[in-house]
């Protein structure tokens, strides 16, 4: 069974991994066996994150990653293959950013950065794993979306309606991609404590009351859905998308 969840000769691009989910599961990807490669802006913290997972005896690289700038997309993906001289294997597509404030008050230039990073980044990182994974008929695309794509919910319009996007965005790439050894699926997290989380201290009374589970989740709770999602426990399941919520989806109003 142990076999069944190991990464042991995986290769894992990790975005977004300069702090939150994306390092959490970069450790989390690491210590099941894979080489993982740690992408994000801020470069001083994923050098910090390399070396710590390095000193852990594993596996460990880190490119600069910048989702809004396309010419940094494949550069990163070339440097991440010259570095670990092996291909991509699994995407764990997890740039993200959040703002919250009334629908009439959000401002075009946040609804510019929300998109740009939370949708159209996430499509284009991904269409550069896939135009690689392609050629081997081989790889996996986990998309990392939002509870919030899938109920409605106030102050989040731009952040909501991206993550909806991605959600359906991922359903269409499973389609096309599933012929060609290539699975695509999503993880909705609900309200994990991370630096995205403490961006909405203003919310979180309401947002506990509407947590079935009566906490908010940790970012370890989403370590078992994430293994599942890349190994080869998780060879038959395409174009999901799974809440990671505490029941959030079940009772968001």
């Amino acid at each position: 069974m142990e076999n069944l969840f190991s990464l042991r000769a995986k290769t894992a691009l990790i975005t977004g991994a300069s702090s939150g989910i994306g390092q959490h599961v970069a450790t989390v990807f690491a210590r099941a066996g894979a080489t993982v490669v740690l992408a994000a802006r801020r470069m001083e913290r994923i050098e910090a994150a390399v070396a710590a997972l390095r000193e852990q005896g594993h596996s460990a690289h880190g490119v600069y990653l910048d989702v809004t700038r396309t010419e940094t997309i494949a550069a990163a993906f070339d440097r991440a293959e010259q570095q670990c001289g092996t291909p991509i294997d699994i995407l764990y597509n997890n740039s993200g950013v959040i703002h919250a404030s009334p629908f009439v008050e959000q401002k075009e230039e946040e609804i510019a950065r929300i998109f740009d990073t939370n949708l159209k980044g996430a499509m284009l990182v991904a269409q550069e794993a896939a135009r690689r994974m392609i050629s081997r008929r081989a790889g996996t695309i986990i998309n990392i979306a939002s509870v919030a794509g899938m109920r409605a919910g106030g102050w989040l319009a731009s952040y909501a309606a991206s993550k909806a996007g991605l959600i359906h965005l991922t359903k269409v790439m499973a389609l096309e991609l599933a012929g060609k050894g290539i699975r695509v699926n999503a993880i909705c997290p609900g309200t994990i404590e991370s630096d995205m989380h403490d961006a909405l201290h203003d919310f979180q009374e309401g947002l506990l009351k509407r947590t079935p589970l009566r906490r908010f989740g940790k970012q370890e709770d989403l370590d078992g859905v994430s293994l599942l999602l890349a190994s080869d426990a998780g060879r038959y399941i395409v174009g999901a998308a799974i809440p990671v919520d505490g029941g959030q989806a079940l009772a968001w109003m």
